[in-house]
């Protein structure tokens, strides 16, 4: 999963173009474009700090865990309520170093699409005008000047919701990321990733495959895949936990959900990794190692308990746990079928922030460029 670093990128009907020297903006058409420069956003990545520059104007066993079982046969108060495992209301998830750029993310985040109600009125326009026997070259007419509003509404969305990020590395900071990149696609093809929702702990195990706590999980993904409405000229690597995303870019941890942005720079952002024993009642991933086997319903010396019937053996492996919080809120734990494959993603994010600059003795890392 290595990264590419791009040079230029295009918002609609602009096109941003990164040099030495700055930021320059262009529009037009090919063989003919308008542009504006060479100073503009942009952050220069490095052990000599992170720079913004604004011209542009902004508007089993012990231990073993398993899933929740639903089975009629299993009586009520064998396991303590499964408690949430999930991050605070991303407003709140926001370090100093990036306040700026949030504000921003934010404002735009909330600006409401106008292309969606353009469409709605072309259309009962339209079915008006037949309805009241309109000539036919009328509609016509008016069908391609609704086309055309709904295209400019479209663009002037796209420009007033997009915020436009633009790095510049040095080396060292460089090849930090690209190490971030290869961990996260060792983590993307593990046969199995989950985000663990819930836990609980059990009280009767003879209920429970002998496993000491529950925990509810859904399928997720870990890929390449840039947020909503923001363009950038490298690519980010993208985690899903639930109702949130979240976006690795090089300085910080972006946390997208429906309601807002938050974030957390990697040099307050507390990652671990651990194995975990993990009893598998849904089939176990090509990858796994299964370390022993246990009963879906055990007696007190581990063995089958012969009163239950479709008393199946389950196997038992060893996954990966990833654990992200941070002292703002940020609390996700996500789950892979190949053991060891996170403990090299949690060293590459140590790495990455090692070779941040200190943010007490930097400028702000702000990060933050608009476009409309």
């Amino acid at each position: 999963m290595g990264f590419y670093l791009r040079k230029s990128i295009r918002v609609g009907p602009l096109r941003f173009n990164l040099s030495g020297s700055g930021i320059g903006v262009s529009a037009g058409i090919r063989g003919l474009r308008f542009g504006v420069g060479p100073r503009g956003n942009y952050v220069h990545m490095g052990r000599s700090g992170i720079y913004y520059r604004a011209t542009i104007p902004v508007s089993g066993g012990a231990g073993a865990r398993s899933h929740k079982s639903r089975g009629p046969e299993i009586p009520t108060g064998t396991h303590e309520p499964l408690q949430e495992i999930e991050s605070g209301d991303v407003s709140q998830i926001v370090d100093s170093s990036s306040a700026d750029l949030l504000k921003e993310l934010n404002e735009k985040h909330r600006r409401v699409r106008m292309w969606p109600l353009a469409l709605i009125g072309a259309v009962l326009l339209l079915v008006g005008g037949m309805i009241f026997g309109w000539p036919g070259w009328f509609i016509l007419l008016l069908s391609l000047l609704c086309a055309v509003g709904i295209y400019v509404t479209y663009y002037r969305d796209l420009l007033h919701k997009t915020v436009v990020l633009l790095y510049d590395f040095e080396p060292e900071m460089e090849s930090a990321y690209g190490l971030l990149h290869q961990w996260a696609e060792h983590l993307s093809t593990c046969a199995g990733v989950w985000h663990i929702e819930a836990e609980g702990r059990v009280h009767d195990r003879k209920y429970h495959a002998g496993a000491s706590s529950l925990v509810r999980r859904k399928s997720t993904f870990i890929r390449k895949a840039q947020p909503p409405y923001l363009k950038t000229n490298i690519e980010t690597i993208s985690i899903g936990v639930g109702r949130q995303t979240l976006h690795f870019f090089p300085d910080r941890v972006l946390v997208y959900d429906a309601r807002g942005v938050g974030a957390v720079s990697y040099l307050h952002l507390e990652l671990s990794a651990a194995s975990s024993r993990f009893i598998e009642s849904e089939g176990v991933p090509r990858d796994a190692k299964v370390v022993d086997y246990t009963w879906k319903y055990v007696n007190r010396n581990g063995g089958p308990d012969r009163r239950f019937k479709d008393n199946r053996q389950l196997p038992i492996c060893l996954y990966d746990e990833l654990t992200l919080r941070s002292a703002t809120g940020l609390n996700e734990l996500v789950q892979v079928s190949r053991c060891g494959a996170a403990s090299g993603f949690v060293d590459a994010v140590g790495h990455l922030a090692a070779v941040l600059p200190n943010e007490s003795s930097q400028p702000a890392a702000v990060a933050g460029g608009a476009a409309g």
